[in-house]
């Protein structure tokens, strides 16, 4: 039985980040009619806690007027995810000062999708930001697998190049697995190479790199102080990028999984079982209030285009959690935009990072 799409629900206000004072130290973040106040701790740069969360009575002003009704708290993807940008600059600059060599990633493009082309342009943005040395190949629609293939045995042999990043989807001429998996297990910064997913799913090994968007969703928890072990933890969808690897992680995180997809029964009521729950499906309003826990965390990894004729490009993105039905229950929830999606750049800047001190046996 397919997944059933639902009607459109989602606020179409855009989350932000407001300062309260002149230190950084503390942001207003609003959605809708939702503001929470985040406090960011300067001695500890992984700690971002929520000091309150409120409903506003009105859209921001110099004063914001608050009630007493509360709603979910915001775990806010873009302010985690410059944490961990800032945190990769100081690193890479530590390394340039210590061994004059920085991290290279190379990213290769078939084709010229917009989408795939933007994505590529933002991952070579992100990584000159942090200072690490973007190599980058663009490759015509009718290229060969021959030519790509040349293309990553040279990045495989390049000493300055730490990572391989192949923009997927590749032509569909074009064989995926066989061009993945020519990739060299230690350049494999997006970690989709096979013995990388092995390594994950077993107990006692340990993956060189884990793939970049179920890393994120985990390192969201983990910065807010979610407790994985032992909780019950929902995964909807079972794509090799994201909901396979997500519940793998989970699991070496002590967490008990159930894995929802196209042919599950009950989904709802399973969904209503979980502490944790990450979506990955791609459906937009997917996930109901009725199908969550009181105080359950959410990690919403949809990204969908839905229509909005009062939006300039005519639609505007939600996520696959109906969020206004869902911040009224859960505990915790990433909005969309501004959830996992920022994540994503983060942790393939942490791997390429993590990749070159391996390299370069820097500590």
């Amino acid at each position: 039985m397919a997944l059933t799409m639902f009607s459109d629900c989602s606020s179409s206000t855009t989350a932000r980040l407001l300062p309260l004072n002149r230190t950084g130290s503390g942001f207003l973040h609003l959605r809708g009619s939702s503001a929470t106040l985040l406090h960011l701790n300067p001695r500890n740069p992984r700690s971002l806690g929520v000091i309150s969360t409120q409903r506003c009575q009105s859209s921001y002003s110099p004063t914001v007027a608050m009630t007493t009704e509360t709603s979910a708290k915001v775990i806010d993807g873009k302010a985690v995810a410059k944490q961990i940008r800032d945190e990769i600059t100081s690193e890479i600059s530590r390394m340039r000062d210590a061994i004059g060599k920085v991290p290279g990633l190379a990213v290769i493009l078939v084709g010229d999708r917009k989408d795939s082309a933007t994505y590529v342009r933002n991952k070579k943005k992100a990584c000159e930001a942090v200072g690490i040395t973007s190599y980058e190949v663009r490759l015509p629609e009718d290229s060969t697998e021959q030519e790509l293939l040349k293309y990553i045995a040279e990045f495989n042999a390049n000493p300055s190049v730490h990572g391989i990043l192949i923009q997927l989807p590749l032509p569909r001429h074009m064989d995926e697995e066989n061009i993945l998996n020519a990739v060299r297990i230690e350049k494999d910064v997006d970690g989709f190479h096979p013995l990388n997913i092995g390594r994950l799913a077993m107990r006692g090994r340990e993956p060189l790199f884990v793939p970049c968007t179920p890393k994120g969703c985990i390192e969201l928890l983990h910065r807010y102080g979610i407790s994985i072990k032992g909780k019950r933890a929902v995964v909807i969808g079972r794509s090799n990028i994201v909901g396979m690897p997500a519940a793998l992680l989970l699991q070496r995180e002590d967490a008990t999984i159930s894995i929802i997809h196209s042919s599950t029964e009950n989904r709802e009521e399973i969904t209503r079982q979980a502490d944790i729950i990450i979506s990955a499906a791609g459906q937009a309003n997917m996930v109901r209030g009725s199908w969550i826990k009181p105080g359950a965390v959410i990690i919403d990894v949809g990204i969908n285009p839905v229509d909005d004729p009062n939006s300039p490009r005519g639609y505007r993105l939600v996520g696959d959690v109906c969020y206004d039905e869902a911040c009224k229950i859960a505990s915790a929830i990433t909005p969309v935009p501004g959830g996992v999606g920022p994540m994503t750049i983060a942790m393939l800047l942490s791997n390429t990072l993590s990749s070159a001190k391996r390299a370069l046996n820097f500590e």
